[in-house]
């Protein structure tokens, strides 16, 4: 059987849907490890999925605290340069000593977040098949879709395509230190010139978490993309509130990294409060027993919970936006109030509102507006129809299961056989239109 490399950003966000597929992969007899600096491993949590560390050098234990603490204090781009050096040192330092590990660990196959362009560049450097997987929107460039940063609605028009170009230089501005790292290692890969991760993707195979209905309209993803929805461990059974109660359940979560959030959390209970709804607040350990004490009415208040299970049981979420809550929340066809804080969260409520499955507002809401928005939506069953909708096509698109089954078929093909020379390119990052195309 093959032995798979997982290489991601080291944030829950990204690995816990890889560990879900990589707990597929090792069910059916493969192996399955998970390559980052030594931080990384307290991801993992699971004795069966492998971790080895590098870049114990340039990040040392400690390294990966310093660069998460101030990602729950950014809004908008604030912060972003700073964020975006430390990704790009993240990089490097995987095209730097992930090869050495990939040989040593007798990989067969890489399995890259989009976001981490130095596994694609890795895999290309050793020749080693990869696929690309979103666990977030789809990087993929084509002229009628914004940046996937930008709460820009979907607009095909001569104007909107402006703009979405526009948009994009800026972004290339930004991430310009990711950027020069991408083409530096490129270059000394013997690879053909890329500067953009989306010009990292896999032409073998591109998986997605979502689903066509979820993103804007797409016109030019490639053969080997594919709309999956969530890769998810089975559900948690049992969970239940911890007192009967007949109010409407609204779960309110902003992940793992904006948890300390006490501002906003303080005026949703208010308004849950006011209009007699039960409210269960996960911080993600993030608020202090003060500042939990002090949240205006009865709130149910966690560190953690088995989110999909309780999820089921809301009648609303209040989420950031983040995606993983947001496809658990369609997956169980819950409508949503989006308040998206940073990072590609006003984008992913920028197709939520056009799906019907949500309202978006300001992160600067005020409790009155809340109260308007949830009182809307509770008395408008469209968001609900919408939300069952997407459930229906998440369902049909085979998740973890259905991802597992193209990893798979990525080392069927005999390297001798027919073909062998075009998958030997593509391995190597090669595929000229993958690396060298340009939206116009």
């Amino acid at each position: 059987m093959a032995h798979f490399a997982f290489i991601a950003p080291p944030l829950p966000g990204h690995y816990n849907p890889l560990l879900a597929l990589a707990r597929v992969l090792i069910a059916r007899g493969h192996r399955a490890t998970f390559v980052h600096q030594p931080d990384a491993a307290r991801l993992i949590g699971d004795a069966e999925v492998g971790f080895h560390a590098i870049g114990a050098e340039s990040h040392p234990p400690g390294s990966l605290d310093r660069w998460t603490r101030p990602m729950s204090k950014l809004n908008g781009f604030v912060g972003l340069p700073a964020m975006i050096r430390e990704t790009a040192a993240q990089t490097d330092m995987i095209c730097r000593d992930a090869p050495g590990a990939m040989s040593a660990l007798g990989i067969d196959a890489i399995l890259c977040d989009q976001m981490e362009p130095g596994g694609a560049l890795v895999a290309g450097h050793l020749g080693i098949p990869f696929a690309s997987v979103a666990n977030g929107l789809l990087i993929n460039r084509e002229p009628t879709i914004p940046p996937p940063y930008v709460a820009w609605p979907y607009d095909p028009s001569e104007r909107g395509i402006r703009r979405n170009i526009g948009g994009y230089r800026v972004s290339d501005l930004l991430m310009r230190p990711a950027g020069d790292v991408i083409a530096r290692h490129a270059a000394h890969f013997g690879l053909a010139p890329r500067r953009r991760a989306d010009q990292c993707l896999s032409p073998l195979l591109q998986i997605s978490q979502a689903v066509a209905g979820l993103d804007f309209p797409r016109r030019a993803l490639p053969p080997a993309f594919h709309y999956l929805g969530p890769f998810r461990d089975p559900d948690i059974a049992g969970w239940t509130l911890p007192d009967a109660d007949d109010r409407p359940l609204v779960y309110c979560s902003l992940g793992t990294l904006m948890g300390a959030r006490v501002g906003v959390f303080r005026r949703i209970a208010a308004v849950c409060r006011d209009l007699g709804l039960r409210l269960l607040l996960v911080h993600c350990g993030l608020l202090s027993s003060e500042q939990v004490a002090a949240l205006p009415g009865d709130p149910l208040v966690y560190d953690f919970v088995p989110q999909r299970a309780v999820i089921a049981r809301a009648a609303l979420v209040i989420t950031h936006a983040g995606f993983n809550t947001v496809i658990d929340a369609l997956d169980l066809g819950i409508p949503m109030i989006a308040i998206p804080l940073a990072f590609e969260q006003p984008a992913t409520a920028a197709r939520l509102a056009r799906a019907g499955v949500a309202e978006v507002l300001s992160p600067r809401f005020s409790e009155r507006s809340l109260r308007e928005a949830i009182t809307k939506m509770l008395g408008d069953p469209s968001y609900r129809e919408n939300s069952r909708r997407l459930a229906a096509e998440i369902a049909a698109a085979g998740g973890a299961a259905r991802a597992a089954d193209l990893i798979e078929a990525l080392l069927v093909s005999p390297a001798d056989g027919p073909g062998a020379s075009t998958r030997a390119d593509a391995a190597r990052g090669d595929a000229r239109g993958d690396s060298r195309s340009e939206s116009r």
